[in-house]
């Protein structure tokens, strides 16, 4: 080493803020400087620095350290921690979620509407469902030496609906009945008993309201009412009815509305079209053939992109996309496209609010119960009646720990869902015409022309259309 000076004189240290790296950086340059790669291992390890060096740039500031005199160096490199990966729930069954309800069409083309349902039947003990645990991860090293902890997964929870069971080691799912699998609105699994109709919903059956899945092989005549805690499958038309499922409505022959009545589904409403129709859908409405002149409302998406793809009159809300084929026409008929829109997560979020302050009550209630319990236990004064209450009081307040993390998760979900509006667009895959308006958030934008292939979406205060990839 030159000029009889240690590398102190020469040399600093400095570590990033995560203790991933360590730099050296000249502070005094001498161009009699040298010194040993051994020297340098010697310097880092006074700095604390004794995990991931970097041997080759050791080798050049020790043999050439000019060129680096007025840069840093990063001399060590640590190792990042892996945060542990999330626990999930593995479903073992379809939930109806898939393609698997379109019409059976035959070689020559033929669609049989008659033979639409293939319904996701289940035999009591079935299994639904497998909780997949989180993994804890892998700490990393600092360049320090230090270990820097990783974050756990988190645990993924079963929401469990009616009709289903648990078992001890809540790690599987199984069913309760026979029946068919549903996903409601809140998310949960049920398996409900079906109703099946052999013909149309006129007044030899009258209004129909069914703890579980009704399936209608023919129409539903206007002034009647399904109401269903599962799903709702029609097989041909429904006209100014009223039908309301928990689950999801599948309609093969389409919504003839007469604007009246509606059509509402706590997951998607599938139909190949909807003319003068109200539908509600807590998640997609998914439409093949044309939507005219009818208000329609989804959390998440409305879909109409079949062969026709048509969108004419009317407005349509949904929380995220709309995609279409074409919207409007070239008579200028007045057609509003609103994305961004999610009044439903709003409500949502109050009750889940309001839900989440009974459970902390009641919780504050268990504590103080068992903390008198736990007091008479440590005296060996626990009578048999008094342990079986403890017993069910540590179970319940497990339950509604359980509960309380579930809510919470929803309620941050909800409200990173409010504030995004990232996944707004409208995208059209053939034409938008003059007369449509599309509307993000606050933010309103009128079509003046007719235009090929585009995208809406929200960009700084403004609406951008841009080409459709």
């Amino acid at each position: 080493m030159s000029a009889g000076h240690d590398l102190d004189h020469y040399l600093s240290v400095t570590v990033s803020d995560d203790k991933l790296t360590a730099y050296v950086q000249f502070k005094n340059w001498e161009e009699s400087f040298t010194c040993s790669v051994q020297a340098l291992e010697q310097f880092l390890a006074s700095h604390q620095i004794r995990y991931g060096l970097q041997p080759e740039a050791l080798r050049l500031i020790a043999t050439d350290g000019e060129q680096f005199q007025y840069t840093k160096v990063a001399v060590a490199i640590g190792k990042e921690p892996e945060n542990g990966e999330h626990g999930r729930i593995d479903y073992r069954v379809d939930l109806g979620e898939g393609e698997h309800l379109k019409p059976r069409e035959s070689e020559d083309g033929k669609v049989d509407y008659k033979d639409v349902i293939r319904l996701n039947n289940v035999k009591k003990g079935q299994l639904l469902a497998t909780r997949i645990p989180p993994t804890s991860g892998t700490p990393g090293t600092a360049v320090t030496g230090e270990e820097i902890p990783c974050k756990p997964g988190k645990e993924a929870h079963f929401r469990v609906g009616k009709n289903v069971v648990v078992n001890g080691e809540n790690s599987a799912m199984y069913a309760g009945l026979d029946g068919l699998v549903t996903k409601t609105s809140n998310g949960k699994i049920n398996v409900f008993p079906v109703y099946e109709i052999n013909g149309d919903v006129d007044y030899s059956i009258g209004n129909i309201d069914f703890v579980g899945t009704v399936v209608i092989r023919g129409n539903v005549l206007t002034g009647f009412r399904i109401k269903a805690a599962g799903d709702i499958r029609v097989t041909g038309f429904v006209e100014g009815a009223e039908l309301e499922a928990d689950g999801s409505i599948d309609i093969s022959g389409g919504i003839i509305g007469y604007n009246k009545g509606f059509v509402k589904a706590g997951r998607d409403v599938k139909s190949s079209f909807i003319q003068d129709g109200n539908v509600i859908a807590g998640a997609n409405v998914l439409v093949s053939q044309s939507i005219m002149h009818s208000n329609i409302r989804a959390a998440e998406n409305i879909e109409c992109v079949g062969t026709k793809g048509l969108v004419v009159g009317g407005v349509l809300q949904a929380g995220e996309k709309v995609i279409a084929r074409t919207i409007g026409n070239s008579m200028s008929t007045a057609t509003v496209i609103e994305v961004g829109v999610l009044p439903d997560l709003r409500n949502e979020l109050t009750e889940l609010r309001s839900q989440l302050k009974q459970i902390t009550e009641n919780m504050d209630k268990t504590d103080k119960a068992l903390y008198l319990l736990n007091q008479m236990a440590s005296t060996g004064q626990l009578p048999p009646d008094k342990l079986a209450m403890r017993i069910k009081l540590n179970a319940t307040r497990k339950s509604a720990l359980t509960e309380q993390e579930s809510i919470k998760d929803r309620m941050l979900e909800i409200e990173k869902m409010l504030e995004d509006t990232s996944k707004a667009r409208v995208n059209v895959i053939k034409t938008i015409y003059s007369g449509s308006k599309i509307v993000i958030g606050r933010y309103t934008r009128f079509i003046k022309d007719p235009t090929q292939r585009v995208s809406f979406y929200y960009n700084e205060g403004d609406i951008t259309m841009v080409p459709l990839i």
